[in-house]
């Protein structure tokens, strides 16, 4: 099914199909059973993307929930993005949680296959992985649109989701990578995030190829980005995490800068590659991955000087709504 065929939504959904270049951002969750943590990170993040993603145990390390931030974020009135990780949950669990999101408020659902246990600090784990990202993706997509469990037992009310995948244009072999988003794309995604992009020329390389097959129309593409505070920390990153490519030469720039400005210098690199993405034909948002930095999130996006743009039509008629009453924070949705 095409994008464009289906009725808007989320308020993701309609930022993108508005045309608007949109912003998503990564709330880390916390090792914390204290709400306030989720609220905190959120509010800083709100106030310059369109919809919040929280992770579910990024790097096969275990944090507050995915769901539980939900929770708590459709509650005070902000837009999440539900992760959900084929790792840890056979797929009877996996249905129940998709629904269970719908419930709650939750249409943006990114679908992954999730890191390996031996990634992170728990490696005696038990893997389950019942499921990869493209049959998670199926599955979404069968409950959205035939509203049917797997079973085929039909569901009272249908969930309406909108459906993201990831994709990691960068590693070999990267003349496939395109091919693998077109699997992606056929399996359900309605949108995508890509890991980190501090390679700009392989970007346009994918995109080339990406344009080539028609799937910038099929999908809409945000390219994650996020700011590297040091360069130890880049060669961490690019040496210790799985699927994330740092060139030589950033990682250079930022060992020639001096130390007190090595974090600006981060910032800047993180600037101008947002400006070169937004050149690339096909590219429809950006996604920001910035760990425990989300002052830094609103910094740069601040000074990418992708907001402030125009309201979206619905706000303007009916006005902004009061999410005062939800929580203590008093939290507003994101820009428009």
């Amino acid at each position: 099914m095409d994008v464009q065929s289906l009725t808007a939504g989320s308020r993701l959904e309609r930022v993108l199909r508005s045309g608007r270049f949109a912003v998503t951002a990564e709330l880390n969750a916390p090792d914390s059973a204290d709400p306030e943590d989720v609220y905190r990170n959120a509010l800083v993040l709100s106030e310059v993307c369109d919809a919040i993603n929280a992770t579910d145990g990024s790097g096969a390390n275990c944090h507050m929930s995915s769901m539980g931030c939900c929770a708590l974020l459709t509650r005070s009135g902000y837009e999440p993005v539900l992760q959900v990780s084929c790792r840890d949950r056979n797929r009877i669990a996996i249905q129940g949680d998709l629904l269970g999101a719908a419930a709650m408020g939750v249409q943006n659902v990114l679908c992954l296959t999730g890191d390996d246990v031996s990634a992170g600090d728990q490696p005696e784990a038990k893997r389950v992985f019942d499921f990869d990202s493209l049959q998670l993706l199926r599955t979404a997509k069968i409950m959205r649109d035939e509203g049917v469990f797997l079973s085929g037992r039909k569901l009272t009310t249908r969930p309406r989701f909108f459906l993201g995948a990831a994709a990691n244009p960068f590693v070999p072999p990267q003349e496939f990578r395109h091919l693998r988003l077109a699997k992606k794309v056929e399996a359900g995604a309605d949108f995508i995030q890509t890991q980190y992009c501090f390679d700009v020329p392989i970007l346009r390389e994918y995109m080339r190829r990406v344009r080539e097959l028609g799937l910038h129309e099929k999908v809409f593409i945000l390219v994650g980005v996020g700011p590297l505070r040091s360069e130890k920390a880049a060669e961490f990153m690019r040496t210790k995490v799985p699927g994330i490519w740092i060139p030589d030469g950033v990682v250079e720039r930022l060992a020639k800068t001096p130390a007190k400005r090595k974090r600006e210098e981060g910032i800047q690199i993180c600037v101008e590659i947002i400006e070169e993405v937004r050149q690339i034909e096909g590219i429809h948002g950006i996604h920001m991955m910035a760990y425990r930095q989300e002052e830094t999130v609103s910094e740069i996006i601040q000074r990418a000087g992708i907001f402030p743009r125009e309201p979206l039509p619905e706000r303007r008629r009916r006005g902004r709504p009061d999410y005062t009453s939800a929580s203590p924070t008093s939290p507003a949705p994101g820009p428009a």
